[in-house]
């Protein structure tokens, strides 16, 4: 069932799990997060960044993504993350992507709040659900890279208040990428914006966090965690590995394991946010 990621955001906020938001770079990604989700009997969001987007193009992506999620089960979302602009953002909705992120993180502050509630708007007239981010995850991701910038509880409320954005993104230590070392996360801070704010919380970063971690985000009201570094690294490790018989010429050969590799995480991760059996 391919669908907004709205309901099944709330679902998981009332049910004390988190939906989990895998990054696709290609066909092979596509179909793997989908299978993993169908057999556990999870909702889950599809990813895609700017970048990706030029290389597949919104078309394609659309095209793929609803194509596998009319053919399951489960709810499937097609989410645009990190988009910095409304054309971006719009051209997207237009093209058939039923969630999106508007990211203004880099903007003066009241600048960020027009952007987003502008993009509120346009989204809201066709049923698309809106994610935004107010302070800043750390690390490198697509062409986005960024340090470190905690989410303050006072902004967040007024920004929350002025915007209304269906789910939030908060700014509680992780970065994107492979972390150095251990990540340090403020659970404090965590809690204290899931008590002010009346929204979904999202985990940016999820790649590399240790699995304890990440179920204690989701105890103190993380709804959705992003992953896409690790996603990408399973997918490359089988395929260097499938590539190490030289006698391999058929794509299927080294594309096939990077397929059942990006499977065989996914279902750890959709455990990992307790969304199995909740489809």
């Amino acid at each position: 069932m391919y669908t907004t990621s709205k309901d099944m955001i709330n679902k998981a906020r009332a049910g004390g799990y988190a939906v989990p938001a895998f990054n696709a770079e290609n066909l092979e990604m596509v179909q793997a997060i989908v299978a993993a989700a169908s057999e556990l009997r999870s909702p889950v969001m599809i990813q895609t960044t700017p970048t990706t987007v030029k290389y597949l193009t919104l078309r394609q992506a659309v095209a793929m993504v609803r194509a596998e999620g009319e053919a399951a089960d489960i709810p499937v979302a097609l989410h645009l993350d990190h988009c910095e602009s409304f054309e971006g953002v719009r051209d997207a909705v237009q093209a058939g992507y039923t969630s999106v992120m508007i990211d203004g993180s880099k903007l003066p502050y009241e600048e960020n709040i027009e952007l987003t509630r502008k993009v509120v708007e346009m989204a809201a007239a066709r049923g698309v659900t809106v994610e935004a981010e107010l302070g800043t995850v750390g690390g490198k991701e697509d062409s986005h890279s960024a340090q470190i910038a905690y989410t303050d509880p006072g902004e967040a409320v007024d920004f929350f208040t002025r915007t209304g954005v269906d789910i939030f993104a908060v700014a509680i230590g992780t970065a994107h990428g492979f972390y150095k070392g251990e990540p340090k996360l403020n659970f404090d801070l965590l809690a204290t914006l899931r008590d002010k704010i009346d929204a979904p919380l999202v985990l940016h970063g999820g790649s590399g966090i240790p699995d304890e971690m990440i179920r204690r985000t989701i105890e103190l009201g993380i709804c959705k965690v992003n992953f896409a570094t690790e996603l990408r690294a399973a997918a490359t490790k089988a395929v260097r590995k499938a590539l190490e018989d030289p006698a391999i010429i058929d794509p299927k050969k080294f594309m096939g394991p990077a397929r059942e590799a990006v499977i065989e995480l996914c279902r750890h991760k959709i455990k990992l946010c307790g969304s199995d059996g909740k489809a």
